[in-house]
């Protein structure tokens, strides 16, 4: 029998374990794959982004949108920079506050392992579960491959859909389907866009190429309605569109609606064409342009709106306002995302109405705890969503 048992050694789950541990809950920790913290391993590039020095509520999409400041205020940043400190982990500080580690992320999943060890935590990897019960002593029963375990307290940190090829699962849902718990519509998030087939085929050249860009999209909630901005790199890609900027958007993104790209976020352009236009006439539009953006990304933009590239002096204030809207406010033609299998998180997911902001305990099931991805609650890109994992999983910690 033990008092605790999480399925999931991931960010969260190992942080759960860690916090049950030293308060002297015998805890077992289990997880499917060959090893613990596969995602965290691969995040950042192998240098995993594993907090954000500005982290705070409104970095984050829920329904729910108060019930992340809690388990937030409760451990910050500055809580989860002081155990890597501890560790004597080197970090660097990137653009708008991301962390990350020096060498590999590998070292921040040797020091939850540590940490683990430390607090008598039970890790058991290749370990598949097979079904789960509540038994009639409000104990619950796990029967895994490696046989049945009962515990006290069966906390649910298995992450959401994204990301397969990595283990993902939706034992999550399935679990809250199982005691009824609602879950909220699932879609992939952190994501690049694919592109419509006859835009795809033209941009397909520009793959590769890079540049600073700022998204823009308009989002609806009931009768308001805002637009929401990133500022960041753009990527072209073979299948679309990526990079920071894209992936950002993405979260805020909805089939069917529209976003607009800047691609040239610091410089009035339409101030600058004029300019161009009344001191070097004869300049061809492209030339000007080009020495702003990649010779590839003005012809192929130009082309691709059929404007042809004439001298300055041919174009007349309204038809140079045109251009300064394509690269300005281009709105590319979103097909879709590539899904579940290269997004980074999962929108959407268990409702935080059924779950306790403070103890992530369900409320209509006692001794059962949801925390992590698998919950309604998705950070943007630069390391927020790690920083969510360590907040709830150290709230659940100190309950279990």
């Amino acid at each position: 029998m033990w008092d605790v048992i999480i399925i999931g050694a991931g960010a969260s789950g190992l942080m759960c374990a860690i916090e049950a541990g030293k308060r002297g809950r015998k805890v077992l920790v289990l997880e499917h794959a060959k090893r613990a913290g596969q995602k965290i391993i691969m995040s950042g590039g192998g240098r995993c982004n594993f907090t954000n020095l500005y982290t705070e509520p409104g970095n984050f999409l829920c329904d729910n949108p108060h019930f992340v400041k809690s388990a937030l205020s409760r451990y910050t940043q500055w809580d989860f920079i002081a155990l890597v400190d501890k560790h004597q982990i080197s970090w660097n500080e990137r653009d708008h506050g991301q962390l990350f580690c020096d060498e590999s992320a590998k070292q921040i999943v040797a020091m939850l392992l540590n940490e683990a060890k430390d607090a008598g935590v039970k890790v058991q990897v290749q370990c598949e579960i097979f079904s789960h019960s509540k038994l009639a002593d409000n104990h619950f029963s796990v029967q895994t491959k490696l046989g049945e375990y009962q515990c006290q307290s069966l906390v649910v940190a298995t992450g959401g859909l994204s990301l397969p090829k990595m283990g993902a699962t939706p034992l999550a849902y399935k679990i809250a389907d199982q005691y009824r718990i609602p879950v909220k519509a699932t879609r992939a998030g952190l994501v690049p866009f694919t592109l419509q087939q006859s835009q795809k085929e033209k941009f397909t050249e520009l793959s590769g190429i890079s540049l600073p860009a700022r998204a823009t999209c308009r989002v609806t909630n009931g009768k308001k309605s805002k637009e929401i901005s990133f500022s960041e790199a753009l990527l072209f890609t073979h299948r679309g569109l990526s990079g920071p900027v894209i992936l950002q958007i993405s979260n805020y993104w909805q089939p069917g609606e529209k976003i607009s790209l800047d691609l040239l976020p610091n410089l009035d352009l339409f101030a600058e064409l004029l300019h161009a236009q009344k001191n070097h006439p004869d300049q061809a539009l492209k030339t000007v342009l080009a020495q702003q953006l990649p010779k590839r990304v003005v012809e192929c933009l130009l082309a691709f709106s059929e404007i042809e590239s004439l001298p300055l002096k041919q174009y007349n204030e309204k038809q140079l306002q045109e251009i300064t809207q394509l690269f300005q406010h281009w709105s590319p033609q979103i097909n879709g995302t590539e899904g579940y299998r290269t997004a980074e998180v999962t929108l959407g997911g268990i409702d935080t109405d059924f779950v306790s902001s403070k103890t992530f305990a369900c409320k209509n099931v006692s001794g059962l705890y949801f925390i992590g991805e698998a919950l309604d609650v998705t950070g943007w890109l630069g390391g927020f969503n790690f920083q969510w994992a360590w907040a709830c999983g150290w709230a659940a910690g100190q309950e279990v």
